[in-house]
């Protein structure tokens, strides 16, 4: 078996992919007798600035002759998008089974999906382990390939993604695609097949908006269930299409942490308090932090998580939460929270049990009384709160999710969940 891993290949402005390369690719060893026993698409750390568009590397597990399909790859990636500064393409050939990887490659793509890591490091990984690699341009796209290359021994858990491509002639025009079809589909296919469309903004989350070679990619817990979902959709000539496995929808990036460990360009899990009133800003976006008692994590839900800003915003100090998200300058961007118990009462100024007035402060430390019927009270009184939150997961729609985070439908949370469609 042979193991073929690329990355960095694509541009967010000028389109190209780094799934149509593979896709390519693997028709190449198809077409010179190979067999391709499946396409692996690994989410990379959501946190690293340089990424292209969304982070992904692919890798390609055939029985092709490692020599062959390192000089076949080397000749596809020349179609790599190098006019756009921030690509640095790479590729990583292994020969050896899946599986099979080095534990010090596993444990390379463990981190890549975590943490930041170098393009020397990941050349002394290629070369303890005999790989043939080739990068272009400073060649950072080699940390994802060989991340990719050892990604399917370092986890478990997959998800599908059936991607379709249009025509060449058609890259950067307006995609052509029946929404009505799309949405359709999609109530077909759901829960199986998740994030194809966000019913709250009316947005096909599966067309992409760059000038990239996808038309649609529909994602799913079956593969089956995806690649019909495809077919449903109505709209322009698919020139070729590909199914994935993945680690989309997995939350393989989020490390659990307590508050003090948390650390920038990482994302995490952490438990804590909420410390502050959630703060509506310029811009719409909602800031709050927790605390353990020690330290304090400032959260950010950003405006373009739309409506799961109105459950951030009803939160309140007392409240005990977990958070999920990636850490930037010291403040966490949720991804999704929850709730693990809430405060239900409030402190407030007592009123006459006579008149039913509001009583009035009898002076520091003298509590309180009625300034009509004289009556006291000692001081303020526990009065019950009707919030507007349950205990369990809240989570931001389809539309703002990232390739990665994990769809609160696909169940496995420990409380109960208020999935997003």
């Amino acid at each position: 078996m042979t193991v073929i891993g690329l990355d960095d290949t694509d541009s967010r402005n000028r389109g190209m992919c780094t799934t149509y390369l593979a896709a390519r690719l693997a028709e190449r060893i198809r077409d010179a007798g190979g067999t391709v026993e499946r396409l692996l698409l690994v989410r990379l750390n959501p946190a690293v600035k340089h990424k292209t568009r969304g982070n992904a590397a692919l890798a390609i597990h055939t029985d092709f002759d490692a020599d062959r399909a390192f000089e076949l790859a080397r000749e596809e990636l020349s179609a790599a998008e190098t006019d756009d500064p921030r690509t640095n393409p790479g590729l990583v050939v292994a020969p050896h089974v899946p599986d099979e990887a080095p534990d010090e490659i596993a444990d390379f793509a463990r981190r890549a999906v975590r943490e930041l890591l170098s393009r020397e490091e990941a050349e002394r990984r290629i070369e303890a382990a005999g790989y043939r690699h080739a990068g272009w341009k400073n060649g950072r796209g080699k940390i994802g390939a060989v991340a990719a290359v050892g990604a399917h021994a370092a986890f478990s858990e997959w998800t599908y993604e059936h991607i379709s491509y249009r025509e060449p002639e058609r890259w950067g025009t307006p995609r052509e695609v029946n929404f009505d079809s799309a949405f359709a589909a999609a109530d077909s296919g759901y829960p199986d097949v998740w994030d194809t469309v966000d019913r709250g903004t009316g947005e096909a989350v599966c067309v992409p908006h760059t000038p990239c070679p996808i038309l649609h990619g529909i994602r799913g817990d079956d593969p089956e269930a995806v690649r019909r979902v495809s077919k449903g959709i109505d709209g322009e000539p698919v020139a070729r299409t590909a199914l994935f496995v993945t680690n989309q929808g997995t939350d393989a990036h989020l490390q659990d942490a307590a508050l003090h460990e948390v650390e920038d360009d990482s994302a995490y899990r952490v438990t804590g308090t909420v410390a502050s009133d959630p703060e509506t800003r310029r811009g719409g976006h909602v800031f709050f932090a927790v605390t353990d008692g020690e330290t304090e994590l400032p959260c950010a839900a950003f405006e373009p998580t739309k409506r799961f800003r109105d459950h951030v915003r009803n939160l309140r100090p007392g409240d005990r939460i977990t958070v999920c998200g990636e850490v930037t300058k010291g403040t966490l961007k949720l991804e999704k929270f929850a709730v693990r118990s809430l405060d239900v009462t409030e402190l407030v100024t007592p009123n006459c049990p006579d008149c039913g007035r509001s009583m009035k402060s009898a002076g520091a430390g003298q509590g309180y009384r009625c300034r009509r019927c004289g009556t006291d009270a000692a001081g303020k009184v526990e009065r019950e709160l009707d919030r507007n939150l349950e205990i369990g997961w809240y989570e931001v729609p389809p539309e703002a999710r990232r390739h990665i985070a994990k769809p609160l439908v696909r169940g496995g949370f420990d409380a109960p969940t208020h999935p997003e469609q």
